[in-house]
């Protein structure tokens, strides 16, 4: 299926259910006939797509002897994410996801149909492979931002917490049952079987899409157009501290960790002489230390900070590289690829929990797709390296190169810290600022906007340092050119001036702002010795 997806992201609402204590039973959400009939077509769909990846590993290991091959399936996998989830997180904001949703899951049922064609026929090549799955994961990276935002609209605030932690189960049951299935039956009736009952595993999934009814919703501006949409994503991932150290651990691990997942067929077929039985076993134990890990890290996580977990489940993962470069005995090197599992489900929740608390909710799509982008750009990039690595010097050293590279790694934890603002909030404020009522359309602009501050010189240096935040706060909500002035000859009044590119810019930027948006502004104020508060004062540009 196109969804499958290990960097499942939440909302901060849901972050907010999980963390809070609640009498809601963790079943409680498959009383929801949609989301109950969702979860178990997307089981059943993500059980295809381990098949099918299963499959694709194996073809491609009986295609070709190089490693760069086998390598670049990972590759190809990993690259449509890093392409085309930015511009999912867009449109999943701007247009109707249920339809959005439907368009994807076909195409991969196309793209899977095709490859199970092309199998059964004897017409693979090691290009037409790698072409097709990449088309495969070009569903994936429509489908993974829309269905990450649908949660809320199928279960009610308190089945948040309970409906995260099932579709985490689901995720990890299809990582344990898909690859042993995949391989048995690799092993009885060949690649084409497995992808066609990949391709078939798509069509429950749009069947319930089919008849699910999206309540609508009322918009009081009216949707960005696409390319302003992304602007405005990157836009706020540059002025979002906790999200860009999110992204710099990201690549420190993703990088490296690739590595274990990009050589795996290779030492399964040629270190192991392993069938394609054996290799699903080996995924099967890596699903089952997943598992394991979903279901302790709530334990974890009260004995230990994010950036403790992260260190400690990167060195974990760093051992078990180890072990796949030098132990040959297939049930104790399946030991260590149970705690690969477990390391890896550690990171990726302690990453995608960092990125949603670091995303308001009016960006949550477009941020956490930048996100996936660098995911995924990290697994495409390092996959390619440590792939051509091998074919030059050998699978354990490449295995060595990439221990090494994730210890090293680890140290960023000492510069770019997951645990930093622990108080965020970034719910929508209630208060919102009066806007005069200006004739004026909606498409004008640039707009200069400008506030006055009146301040005691003794608190001047106070001020300018609180108001880096404050620029912080107006270049995510769109503003740019921001500086702040001093009246020379009126010593004390500041004036903070920034420009947004048209007046409904500026709207949406008033729209936006969150709790942690206004405690800002409240510490702003507060250096302000006047009466009345600072009173915004709009320039435009003449027609």
């Amino acid at each position: 299926m196109g969804q499958i997806n290990d960097a499942h992201t939440v909302t901060e609402k849901e972050a907010a259910a999980l963390s809070a204590p609640t009498a809601t039973s963790p079943w409680q959400p498959l009383s929801q006939p949609v989301f109950r009939m969702l979860w178990i077509a997307t089981v059943v769909s993500n059980i295809g797509t381990w098949m099918n990846d299963v499959g694709v590993n194996w073809t491609m290991l009986t295609l070709s002897a190089d490693p760069l091959n086998v390598a670049l399936v990972q590759a190809a996998s990993s690259l449509p994410m890093f392409l085309f989830a930015l511009p999912s997180g867009v449109l999943a904001d701007i247009i109707d996801r249920r339809k959005y949703l439907l368009f994807s899951q076909l195409w991969v049922f196309i793209a899977a149909s095709g490859l199970t064609l092309l199998s059964f026929t004897g017409h693979l090549t090691p290009m037409v492979l790698l072409i097709a799955a990449f088309l495969m994961s070009a569903g994936a990276a429509m489908s993974s931002p829309p269905f990450q935002a649908i949660v809320p609209d199928l279960v009610s605030k308190e089945e948040l917490g309970p409906a995260i932690a099932l579709n985490s189960l689901g995720i990890n049951i299809s990582r344990a049952i898909g690859p042993a299935l995949g391989g048995l039956i690799l092993s009885f009736a060949g690649p084409w079987m497995v992808f066609m009952l990949n391709a078939l595993s798509v069509l429950g999934v749009v069947w319930v899409l089919y008849r699910w009814k999206e309540a609508p919703t009322l918009q009081r501006l009216p949707p960005e157009h696409f390319f302003a949409a992304v602007r405005a994503g990157l836009r706020y991932v540059h002025a979002a501290p906790v999200l860009r150290n999110v992204l710099v651990r990201t690549v420190a691990f993703f990088v490296f960790g690739s590595a274990g997942w990009a050589l795996l067929p290779l030492v399964a077929r040629r270190e192991l002489g392993l069938g394609p039985g054996g290799y699903g076993i080996m995924l099967a134990c890596i699903g089952m230390g997943a598992i394991c890990g979903a279901v302790l890290l709530p334990r974890l996580r009260k004995r230990l900070n994010a950036d403790r977990l992260m260190v400690l489940a990167s060195l974990m993962f760093a051992l078990t590289l180890l072990a796949l470069a030098f132990v040959r005995h297939f049930w104790l090197l399946n030991a260590f690829e149970f705690f690969t599992g477990f390391a890896w489900i550690a990171v990726l929740s302690t990453l995608n929990l960092g990125a949603q608390r670091s995303a308001a909710r009016w960006v949550k799509a477009r941020a956490l797709a930048v996100y996936l982008t660098v995911f995924f750009g990290s697994m495409t990039v390092g996959s390619a390296i440590w792939g051509q690595l091998a074919s030059h010097f050998g699978i354990a050293v490449s295995l060595c190169v990439a221990t090494l590279g994730m210890v090293l790694g680890s140290v960023t934890v000492l510069r770019w810290r997951l645990d930093q603002d622990p108080d965020l909030n970034l719910d929508l404020s209630d208060v919102t600022e009066p806007i005069p009522a200006l004739d004026i359309h909606h498409d004008r602009g640039p707009v200069r906007v400008s506030y006055e501050y009146r301040i005691q010189q003794s608190d001047a240096r106070a001020f300018m340092i609180c108001m880096q935040d404050m620029r912080r706060v107006r270049r995510r909500g769109g503003g740019s050119s921001w500086a702040v002035y001093e009246d020379i000859l009126q010593p004390g009044i500041f004036v903070e001036t920034f420009v947004v590119g048209s007046w409904m810019e500026h709207l949406r930027q008033l729209e936006r702002y969150t709790m942690n948006d206004r405690k800002i502004q409240t510490r702003v104020q507060a250096f302000h010795q006047a009466e009345q508060m600072p009173i915004a004062r709009y320039l435009v540009a003449p027609e």
